[in-house]
């Protein structure tokens, strides 16, 4: 009886442990948004438009001179989750979160380009040369933000790539929580705790590219890559409270 009563709690210690170690996660890890009512300088701002300090958020202002992205640029992420608390001016307001951009993305925002009001014909051709903002859209993913777009291109999805499901409500201060889990090839999407989107970048399983704008298919993303916040067009405000990172466990 004392060996079974021996083993029992040993039994018991054991699956104690197990538990615990399979159930605990590292903490999230903010990172810097504003310092001093300014864009903390990990931030820089590629393409046209930029970003601004608003009351401890980071808000994009977006003009003539195009599409721009903030870029996270002082380290790249392999496989995480990435923590995203927004909020858009309304349920058309157009944004979203880069990943895995390549690394020559850090050159072009070292550059300090200067850039003037363009036409719909530069952006075009800006984007077929993949020069610019619209780098890290060929050479990365951009997880959309757009609570009126469709399944391809709404809130949660790969934008044109991988759809997202229906979106929980929105809560009653406008407040959404998007988490982003990044493993090798494959990034799953939540939104609210709810699971929205699935995609595995090795998949040829793909709409057909109809538009400039949209990523090219045949660039292979790495897996460890720069994340950033891009801001759209002059009518699309979103607010960014947080971005924080979680390492991934067994």
């Amino acid at each position: 009886m004392k060996r079974i009563a021996v083993l029992l709690i040993l039994t018991f210690a054991v699956t104690s442990i197990r538990t615990s170690v399979v159930h605990s996660e590292p903490p999230w890890r903010s990172l810097p948004l504003v310092q001093e009512g300014k864009v903390d300088a990990a931030w820089k701002q590629i393409g046209g438009g930029r970003f601004v300090a608003d009351d401890g958020t980071l808000r994009p202002e977006s003009d003539e001179t195009g599409m721009g992205m903030l870029l996270y640029s002082r380290e790249a992420f392999g496989d995480c989750r990435i923590r995203v608390v927004f909020r858009g001016k309304d349920v058309h307001s157009n944004a979203g979160v880069f990943i895995r951009i390549a690394d020559s993305v850090i050159k072009i925002a070292d550059s300090k380009e200067v850039r003037t009001k363009q036409s719909q014909e530069e952006m075009k051709e800006e984007s077929d040369k993949e020069l610019g903002p619209w780098y890290p859209v060929h050479h990365g993913f951009e997880v959309q933000i757009s609570e009126a777009g469709d399944e391809h291109h709404r809130t949660g999805s790969i934008y044109s790539l991988a759809k997202a499901e229906s979106l929980p409500p929105i809560a009653a201060d406008g407040w959404r929580t998007m988490v982003i889990t990044l493993k090798g090839n494959l990034v799953h999407v939540d939104v609210d705790d709810k699971h929205v989107c699935s995609f595995d970048s090795e998949t040829r399983d793909v709409p057909e590219r109809k538009h400039y704008w949209e990523p090219k298919r045949e660039h292979k993303r790495p897996q460890v890559g720069y994340i950033g916040l891009q801001n759209h067009g002059p009518e699309d405000v979103v607010w960014f409270k947080e971005v924080s990172i979680r390492p991934l466990t067994d």
